[in-house]
């Protein structure tokens, strides 16, 4: 078994560029893969490898100065599902791109712990759910009653944000995947004059950990080769239909027209029907690489480089 895990500190860094070609030589040491993206403003990181290198990369990240408090969420997984290890600095570690001063390393957001969120899920209070996520990912999961805005990337959101008519004095419950995007929106929304902000603390994935996936639907869209983890415990059905056969589904492909690479839902009659591409011209595109039937995704996963941002 492989330990996979998701991390973000938002700490104050001087010489990002310094601080990422030696956390690149030292993941590399270790045998890890995945991606650590290094800014002025901290870490955000998926990582995959052996228990035992997780466990000595968590014991190294945690023991730098300002990283001491770095919380982890960790699943173990069959096979390390990455296909390489990316290290880079960037200007910001999760990209808004606000218009006004936001910077998680001097201030935070009100978080509501898992067992906080679930209460408030079932109070009957009245508030605004919102999934700050992209809209490929709401498409196959998401908490009941949760507004999804129909955003490609979360420099969209305070665009998005300008055109909606949340009244200032509503109580916004908001939430992503590992927490990180709602360090930074939750702050920019109070800039903005939003009094009531609440996080959930860690995101779906701490949330599935400590409260089963209650009240959540579907699964959890994730920025590695599984593409997406189940959260609803059990899963009743898919929230999404193929892009091909438009039955329930909700499995991701990438186009096998390399042209193309378009990252679509597909169920394996679809993907059988276009010979894993997303249309038809793509289908007839001398450049589609080869399609196996009889093993739709997994090779899938591994041959194709899906195009999404990382916003985890």
């Amino acid at each position: 078994m492989f330990n996979v895990i998701l991390y973000y500190n938002f700490t104050r860094l001087n010489h990002p560029e310094d601080f990422c070609q030696s956390h690149k030589k030292y993941c590399r040491g270790l045998g890890l893969k995945g991606r650590v993206y290094i800014a002025h403003e901290g870490i955000n990181g998926t990582l995959a490898g052996s228990v035992a290198a997780i466990d000595e990369y968590k014991r190294h990240l945690t023991s730098l100065a300002g990283f001491e408090r770095t919380e982890f969420k960790e699943e173990l997984y069959t096979q390390i599902p990455f296909v390489k290890l990316t290290v880079k600095a960037r200007p910001e570690i999760v990209t808004l791109k606000a218009d006004v001063d936001v910077d998680p390393t001097k201030e935070k957001g009100a978080y509501l712990e898992p067992k906080e969120w679930r209460k408030a899920l079932e109070s009957g209070e009245d508030h605004v759910l919102l999934d700050v996520r992209n809209n490929y990912e709401s498409r196959i999961g998401r908490f009941e009653g949760a507004l999804t805005p129909d955003v490609e990337n979360f420099y969209d959101f305070p665009q998005w944000l300008m055109k909606m008519a949340i009244p200032k004095e509503k109580k916004v419950l908001m939430y992503c995947t590992g927490g990180i995007r709602c360090e930074k929106f939750s702050l920019y929304m109070k800039k903005k004059g939003f009094n009531k902000v609440y996080q959930l603390h860690g995101g779906i994935i701490n949330y599935k950990h400590k409260e089963n996936g209650a009240h959540y639907q579907g699964k959890c869209f994730v920025f590695d080769d599984r593409l997406a983890v189940p959260v609803e415990e059990p899963q009743k059905r898919p929230l999404a239909r193929c892009a091909i056969t438009g039955v329930p589904c909700d499995t991701y492909l990438n186009c096998a027209n390399p042209d193309c690479n378009k990252l679509f839902i597909c169920s394996e009659e679809g993907a059988k029907q276009m010979e894993g591409c997303c249309s038809a011209p793509c289908r007839q595109s001398p450049r589609r690489k080869p399609f196996n039937p009889d093993n739709i995704y997994e090779p899938t996963r591994k041959r194709y480089t899906y195009l999404v941002k990382s916003e985890w």
